[in-house]
């Protein structure tokens, strides 16, 4: 997809080039159960049930989320209303200033370049049905909507900061540019918000056998650690990770060259969190059977 970039030159414009090839241990853990899954497009870990992870189908599905285990079993299936699953891309979750666990999918897909605005939803995490993949509503979501300042972008990556809150977007194209797009510190309801573009990245044309070398290119989902210090992006085919030290921001750190993470070939990788450690990895795959993968580190 061709990327449209503003004329202007962000002075901390970054590059996902890797100093560093990470040594990890990856481990295909389970295929998921649920036929319904077929295209698990995001994923995060649970903050209220140790071991579980929630999971959502790409666009034109139901407006629904999926609890899984690391048995690959469907604990719970949640529907949200009032929402629209147009092109449902990433998730996350995170605590509010109460301590509450909330949930959040980014419907942030634009393939066509179209849409006027993207959103968010915001919902606090359920408590698990006591009769396994019960299907249940959500509470009512809150909706935050939110316009580039440079035009239409497409995008498939969701970041929410563990402590501040900050909701983000990453974009998507395949030559070789994405940015990252950040809503406004403090949201506001019912009207579009303008994003801030904070950093551009460059995510290089790499060579994996089974892939196309601009599939490297292509970011598709990504996730904070649970104390913020790490961030891991995805593309099709390999995760990137930025170490984040405290007290500094997230502009100065992107400005640092990412550490590379190799994966085994899977048909489509869109979805990625970072487990309660924050250093072991969890990564699905579109596409049946879907795997539930693992990446240990070293």
């Amino acid at each position: 997809m061709k990327l449209h970039l503003p004329a202007l030159i962000v002075a901390f414009a970054s590059t996902a080039l890797a100093q560093q090839i990470d040594k990890t241990r990856t481990e295909r853990v389970a295929v998921l159960q649920d036929k319904r899954i077929n295209e698990s497009s995001g994923l995060t870990r649970s903050l209220l049930e140790p071991g579980v992870l929630w999971t959502h189908n790409d666009s034109a599905s139901d407006p629904c989320i999926y609890a899984i285990d690391q048995a690959g079993k469907t604990r719970a299936k949640v529907r949200l209303p009032h929402a629209v699953n147009f092109d449902w891309e990433d998730m996350a979750s995170a605590k509010d200033g109460n301590g509450t666990s909330q949930l959040f999918i980014a419907d942030i897909g634009d393939n066509l370049l179209l849409r006027p605005s993207i959103q968010v939803y915001q919902i606090s995490e359920p408590d698990l049905p006591k009769t396994a993949d019960k299907e249940i509503l959500s509470a009512d979501p809150q909706i935050w909507h939110g316009q580039y300042p440079d035009g239409h972008h497409n995008a498939e990556t969701l970041l929410v900061h563990p402590q501040t809150r900050r909701i983000y977007i990453v974009t998507k194209s395949e030559e070789e540019k994405s940015a990252v797009y950040a809503f406004p510190e403090t949201l506001t309801k019912d009207k579009p918000m303008k994003l801030e573009k904070i950093a551009d990245l460059r995510f290089p044309q790499r060579q994996l056998i089974g892939k196309r070398p601009h599939d490297a290119c292509q970011t598709t989902a990504g996730s904070f650690s649970a104390d913020g210090s790490r961030l891991a992006i995805s593309t099709y085919s390999f995760i990137y990770e930025w170490r984040i030290k405290p007290g500094e921001s997230l502009v100065e750190a992107l400005k640092k060259p990412a550490r590379l993470i190799t994966i085994p070939l899977i048909p489509q990788l869109e979805a990625i969190c970072y487990d309660v450690d924050g250093k072991t990895l969890w990564f699905t795959s579109e596409r049946l059977p879907a795997p539930l993968w693992r990446i240990v580190r070293e």
